[in-house]
C-alpha cells in the first residue's frame, strides 16, 4: 500500500500541512460567504416577491431595477467579475489575494444567484395562504416570516443547498488569483508544477465537500417537507 502511495502519490505527503490549510480556507471561504449570501440573498429574494406583480407590496419600479441589477452581476463571468471587483476588494479587506480578499468578490457574484433562488422558492408558496394571512389583518412583515419563510423553509433549503454547492465551485476559480483554498493548490501546485497526484487529492477532496453539503441539504429539506 505504501508503496502504491509513493509510486502514485509522491507529493502528498511532503505537502500535507498546505493540504490541511487549504480544506481550511476553503472551508473558511464557504462558510463566511454563505453568512453573507442567506444575509443579502434572503433578503432581495423576499423583496422580489413582494414588490412583483401582485405581491403585498407591488412596486414596479423597485422590481425592474432589482431584476435587471441581479440579472447583470449573475452574466458577468466570475474570473472576470474577480478581475472587476479588485478596487473594491482593496478596499474592503485591504488586499486583492488571499482568502479574507476572495470573500468579496465571492459575495458579489453568488447573493444575485442566491436571491434568484430564494425567489423562485417562494413562489412556490400557495396564494391562498398569503390572502387569508392578509384577510385576518396580518401585515408585510407578519406574512414574510409567518407566511413566506415559513410556508416556503422546504424550498429555501433547497435552493440554499444548491448554493453551497456553487459556492464550492466559485472558490476553485478564486484559486487562480492566488485566494487559497483547495482550488489554489490544485492549480498552483499540481498544474503549474506538473504534480498530477496533487491535483487529483484536490479534486477529490472539492468533491467530498460537495458531497457533504448536498447530503447534508438533502436530510433538512427531507426533515421540512411537509
Amino acid at each position: 500500500m505504501s508503496e502504491f502511495l509513493m509510486n502514485n502519490f509522491p507529493n502528498i505527503w511532503n505537502l500535507r500541512e498546505e493540504i490541511l490549510i487549504s480544506i481550511y480556507e476553503t472551508i473558511y471561504m464557504v462558510v463566511v460567504t454563505s453568512l453573507f449570501s442567506v444575509l443579502f440573498g434572503l433578503l432581495l429574494g423576499v423583496t422580489l416577491i413582494v414588490v412583483d406583480k401582485g405581491g403585498i407590496l407591488e412596486n414596479k419600479l423597485v422590481y425592474s431595477v432589482l431584476d435587471k441589477v441581479i440579472n447583470l452581476f449573475r452574466s458577468i463571468p466570475f474570473i472576470i467579475l474577480i478581475a472587476v471587483v479588485v478596487p473594491l476588494t482593496r478596499l474592503i479587506a485591504g488586499t486583492s489575494i488571499g482568502m479574507q480578499a476572495a470573500i468579496v468578490p465571492l459575495v458579489i457574484g453568488i447573493v444575485p444567484f442566491y436571491a434568484r433562488q430564494i425567489q423562485n422558492a417562494l413562489v412556490e408558496v400557495d396564494p391562498g395562504i398569503v390572502e387569508a394571512a392578509q384577510s385576518m389583518g396580518s401585515g408585510p412583515i407578519e406574512i414574510v416570516f409567518r407566511v413566506y419563510l415559513k410556508e416556503g423553509l422546504n424550498a429555501i433549503i433547497r435552493a440554499s443547498s444548491v448554493t453551497v454547492i456553487n459556492l464550492i465551485g466559485l472558490t476553485t476559480m478564486a484559486g487562480a488569483i492566488g485566494s487559497g483554498g483547495l482550488g489554489s493548490l490544485a492549480i498552483s501546485k499540481g498544474y503549474n508544477r506538473f504534480q498530477n497526484d496533487i491535483t487529483i487529492v484536490a479534486t477529490i477532496l472539492i468533491l467530498i465537500l460537495v458531497f457533504v453539503c448536498q447530503f447534508i441539504g438533502d436530510y433538512f429539506t427531507k426533515k421540512t417537507m411537509h
